[in-house]
């Protein structure tokens, strides 16, 4: 699936389609996380199209991202298939992502950043003002603030500068839940996603402020405190979950607290 990527974020940007697929790809997440797709259920291109009101290219991109994130998986007979995992894996991963943020984070620091790295941060953050500017928080809105919350996570990585981090965070990418923005659908799903969101928002300025002022250590906690956020909204999302609807089945068929 890997090679088929590029031609078709090419399609995409060429098509003017790029928002799109990142509300198709946010409403999939959120359908995942609130149980609409059992353990092994066929994921089948057209219907879920139909569902989302949109077009097949981005929910075939949303589905390739998908299977990286470990949420999906391809199957022999093609398409994709729902797959399981538990709630201990997810914190796990989570918990294991906190750690290796927070070593780029110290490492940002350290190192000092350039006047364009510093700018390229503020730049990004601003587009997540610009995202939660509203007092009521739609799709559009929570998509571009997922966009801005990968960026604000990759440049993190990028400035660190460390290959062997950033091939580590690559394969815990990979495990369900674990990518930056994966569990960002827990905020909606928990009470108010916006104040969720601004909470989270004002984390990264606060990462950021410890890393411009060079306080290593302090940016290191910030960025594992943040990661916190996520894996709290996992324990509140399983524990206030009916039994037979609002959850992952397959976080609760296959573990208990």
């Amino acid at each position: 699936m890997m090679r088929g990527l590029p031609a078709l974020w090419a399609e995409i940007r060429v098509n003017g389609m790029q928002s799109q697929q990142s509300r198709v790809l946010v409403q999939l997440r959120d359908l995942i996380l609130k149980g609409a797709f059992a353990p092994g259920e066929r994921l089948a291109e057209i219907p879920i199209a139909e569902r989302l009101d949109a077009s097949r290219t981005p929910v075939r991109l949303a589905f390739a991202t998908l299977e990286q994130e470990g949420l999906v998986q391809s199957s022999p007979s093609g398409g994709y298939v729902m797959r399981a995992f538990t709630r201990k894996e997810i914190d796990d991963a989570i918990a294991v992502r906190g750690v290796l943020e927070g070593m780029a984070a110290r490492l940002v620091a350290e190192n000092g950043l350039t006047r364009q790295m510093q700018e390229d941060m503020n730049d990004c953050l601003r587009l997540g003002d610009e995202a939660l500017a509203a007092p009521e928080l739609t799709i559009d809105a929570y998509a571009d603030y997922v966009e801005m919350n990968n960026r604000f996570h990759d440049l993190l990585l990028k400035f660190a500068d460390n290959a062997a981090l950033t091939r580590a965070i690559e394969l815990n990418n990979r495990l369900p839940f674990a990518a930056a923005s994966a569990t960002l659908p827990m905020h909606s799903s928990t009470g108010d996603g916006r104040q969720w969101l601004l909470i989270t928002h004002n984390q990264h300025r606060s990462i950021l402020h410890a890393i411009e002022r060079r306080e290593g250590t302090r940016a290191q906690a910030l960025a594992m405190e943040h990661v916190e956020v996520a894996r709290m909204n996992l324990r509140h999302a399983y524990e206030t979950a009916d039994e037979s609807r609002g959850l992952m089945p397959a976080l609760r068929l296959l573990s208990r607290p």
